[in-house]
């Protein structure tokens, strides 16, 4: 029987997906189970890993089902997961710790505030191509170095999550470099791992796990995995890869020029690079294809238009109502402006920025309101785009939009004309499990590279291009929106002292 099928795992934050593709990247059966997170106290959060497997062996068995003969027509196993959940397990490959703290857990806060303290940026980020937060991993190992010492005693291997599901299908240790490179101890000329990041917070180099590029065949599935999961055994199964990184490849954004705008509650927009751009404004991740997507978070993104929902309308309004009301407006809302930092900022010397309107007058009502919320959201990601387009020399050209926000029409043609260039939409939304397809596809031969297999699975539904007379409004305001940031900062540390 013809191996013309790919299976793709998702290990995700609410939920566990397995999909089955064919080898033209159609999307052909997916199921999924949900697991739980536990928050022991605040800025806590953990799951448990065997959660994942459990979830993993239920899908896998449950989407083979819906295809005839799946499981003999699997060519290869690929798998992406949440990125710095932080995994540890012994010699014999067993959890040391029930849980792992996730990419959301703030416990590491004191340890990355002492790291700034005591370290200068430009002594360190080429060594790491990152500014520290207490997303990374490095930071969650101090952690539980010393407040989890046997466990970190008894730790021979440091995963991420979908490490761990690698693990357990092949009893295979390693780690792909997307999720060493957004570890804080990856060194990115090397793409091994950091001596000087390692030492400076006193960790210990030799239960850092291999790392490997996420298109190599890692092992095959065991007899053990075959049984949990219905697979075969000795099916094939790739390194695998970050989920970032893999929904980028997903989604088509995997050259220089390009880049990628993930709209959720927050706002992510990444830009491709051949290296990473080193400034303390700008994280950056290892693509599955070997460049970097240097990226920046706008915290409050969808969630602008969730707060207008409940502050204007008591929820009363469906987020399609606002934007009908906000499309009552003219482009540029007649210059009333919103600022929108309405849960500070990710990095920077003022992450306790907040938002504001700004230009309020007596003719401006709901529709203004709302619009600027739209637009606000737009001059925020146009100014990371600057930032991205100035470090890097090389303007990007076009953006792919994904997430929510790239559902509603009016958002996306705002955005294509701030950011004066075209923004498209993948056809299929699942960039995640589309790109796992483009890895194993071209881990079994049926491409040269990446590339090839990634203009051969993503297709676009649309091209939205700025409007013209949009784009000669939006470009004035631009210039004062960064002005208007840059005044503001002066107020925060004072409005902070105010009394509450």
């Amino acid at each position: 029987m013809s191996k013309d099928l790919f299976l793709a795992i998702d290990v995700g934050t609410g939920s566990v997906r397995a999909a089955l593709l064919d080898t033209r990247g159609k999307i052909l059966a997916v199921t999924s189970r949900e697991h739980d997170q536990i928050v022991p106290q605040f800025g806590w959060s953990e799951q448990r890993p065997r959660d994942w497997w459990a979830g993993v062996a239920a899908a896998t068995r449950s989407v083979l089902a819906e295809v005839p003969d799946a499981a003999s027509r699997i060519a290869a196993v690929a798998a992406c997961g949440q990125m710095h959940g932080t995994v540890l397990v012994d010699d014999r490959g067993e959890l040391v710790r029930e849980t792992a703290p996730l990419w959301n857990d703030k416990r590491t806060v004191d340890y990355v505030t002492a790291f700034e303290a005591a370290n200068r940026p430009e002594s360190y980020l080429a060594d790491c191509a990152n500014p520290p937060t207490p997303a990374w991993p490095g930071f969650k190992l101090q952690w539980l170095r010393d407040n989890d010492p046997s466990a970190y005693r008894s730790t021979a291997a440091v995963l991420m999550p979908k490490d761990y599901i690698n693990l357990r299908l092949t009893g295979e240790i390693a780690m792909d470099r997307g999720d060493g490179g957004a570890s804080f101890l990856m060194d990115p000329r090397t793409g091994d791992w950091s001596q000087k990041m390692v030492g400076l917070l006193g960790l210990d180099q030799a239960k850092l796990a291999p790392l490997r590029n996420p298109v190599e065949i890692l092992g095959s599935v065991t007899a053990q995995a075959a049984v949990e999961t219905g697979l075969l055994e000795g099916t094939p199964v790739l390194v695998g890869g970050a989920d970032y990184p893999v929904a980028l490849l997903g989604s088509g954004v995997c050259r220089p020029g390009v880049g990628s705008e993930v709209m959720g509650t927050s706002a992510i927009i990444t830009a491709i690079a051949s290296q990473p751009l080193l400034d303390p404004s700008v994280c950056n991740v290892g693509t599955v294809e070997g460049n970097w997507g240097a990226f920046m978070l706008l915290e409050s993104g969808g969630d602008a238009m969730r707060w207008a929902r409940r502050a204007f309308h008591d929820k009363q309004f469906s987020y399609e109502d606002i934007v009908a009301k906000a499309a009552e407006a003219p482009a540029g809302s007649e210059r009333l402006f919103f600022m929108p930092y309405l849960a500070g900022e990710r990095l920077g010397d003022h992450r306790n920025a907040r938002a504001q309107y700004f230009g309020i007058g007596a003719g401006h009502g709901l529709a203004h309101m709302h619009r600027s919320i739209l637009e606000g959201v737009a001059f925020a990601v146009k100014r990371h785009i600057n930032i991205l387009d100035r470090i890097s020399g090389a303007p990007l050209e076009r953006v792919i939009a994904s997430g929510g926000g790239a559902k509603t029409k009016l958002w996306l043609k705002i955005k294509a004309s701030v950011y004066d260039i075209p923004i498209l939409v993948p056809r299929e939304a699942e960039c995640g499990l589309v790109g796992c397809g483009i890895m194993a596809a071209t881990a079994t031969g049926q491409f040269s590279d990446l590339q090839a297999a990634a203009d051969a699975y993503v297709a676009y539904d649309e091209e939205i291009r700025p409007d013209p007379a949009w784009a000669d409004i939006y470009r004035p305001m631009q210039t004062f929106f960064e002005k208007l940031y840059q005044h503001s900062q002066t107020l925060y540390d004072d409005l902070d002292r105010l009394p509450q």
